[in-house]
């Protein structure tokens, strides 16, 4: 059954909410009659979104509201939550989408770790501390959907900051689940959705035409949605290029680091190819 947070009437605010997943997000949120904030930076990238929601929303345009911003400035997401409050008398949904992926390098710039763990983790820190309180106060059945990465399970080498992000935002999203469950009368729920390859702004690095191998924001949205009527926490996504299996192959394989006491990353690890070529091929 569709989530009692995700039927008409219902007030959903979306970080990153412009392109990508966020917007589709937006999209099918609006389609099931929530009224919609959708939070993220430029002003022309929100007129835009705000008119693609209204198009294939059940309800009339002034049911979408937009404002410019950055998850990183604490004192912005406490104006968007009160401008939601003050518009829709609160929020029933809060994905936090926001994110960014410049690059790093493990001895790379400051500033990009430091702008990278501010928008990727401490956004999302931030945007539950700002939100959540109210509600649960609220009363009412709700979604914290918070936007992972497989990066920060596996934590491949090549993007230190990004995966750090990452893997903080999947502890502190399970942290948010188990203070959720063991809140007296409440009845909010925490998500972890773990896209696989979505062809994105984030991912297009110029490329103007999806990859084979990747799946729309659209077919992630689906995904999440009929995981999220299971129930489920994690939202772990397939692409067209890795199935679950090998997906949980890799998890297996990077839990079994510390419990083998192999050397950390060991799947990039040359004496460990051949070994963890043989397990990502095993079944069951």
């Amino acid at each position: 059954m569709t989530p009692t947070a995700l039927t008409s009437g219902s007030v959903a605010v979306v970080t990153g909410g412009a392109a990508g997943i966020g917007l589709a997000a937006a999209k099918r949120f609006a389609e099931l009659g929530l009224r919609l904030c959708i939070a993220d930076l430029g002003a022309d990238r929100l007129v835009r979104a705000a008119e693609a929601v209204a198009l294939v929303g059940a309800n009339e345009a002034a049911d979408v509201m937009t404002m410019e911003t950055d998850v990183s400035r604490i004192d912005d997401l406490r104006r968007l939550e009160r401008a939601v409050h003050n518009r829709f008398g609160g929020t029933d949904v809060l994905m936090n989408n926001a994110g960014i992926q410049p690059g790093s390098a493990m001895f790379g710039p400051a500033d990009i770790w430091e702008r990278v763990l501010a928008v990727n983790l401490w956004g999302v820190i931030r945007s539950t501390q700002v939100f959540v309180p109210a509600m649960i106060k609220r009363g009412r059945s709700g979604l914290v959907i918070n936007t992972g990465s497989k990066q920060g399970i596996t934590t491949p080498p090549g993007d230190p900051a990004y995966n750090v992000a990452k893997a903080g935002l999947k502890a502190f999203t399970e942290a948010l689940q188990h203070e959720l469950r063991n809140t007296p009368n409440c009845r909010i729920s925490a998500h972890l959705l773990i896209p696989g390859f979505v062809f994105t702004e984030l991912t297009a690095r110029g490329r103007t035409e999806k990859p084979a191998g990747a799946w729309t924001p659209e077919q992630t949205v689906d995904f999440m949605m009929e995981r999220l009527e299971a129930g489920d926490f994690y939202i772990l996504c397939p692409d067209n290029d890795v199935p679950r299996s090998l997906d949980e192959r890799r998890i297996l394989w990077a839990a079994g680091d510390l419990v083998e006491n192999r050397p950390p990353l060991s799947r990039w690890h040359p004496e460990y190819a051949k070994a963890f070529e043989a397990f990502s091929r095993k079944t069951g």
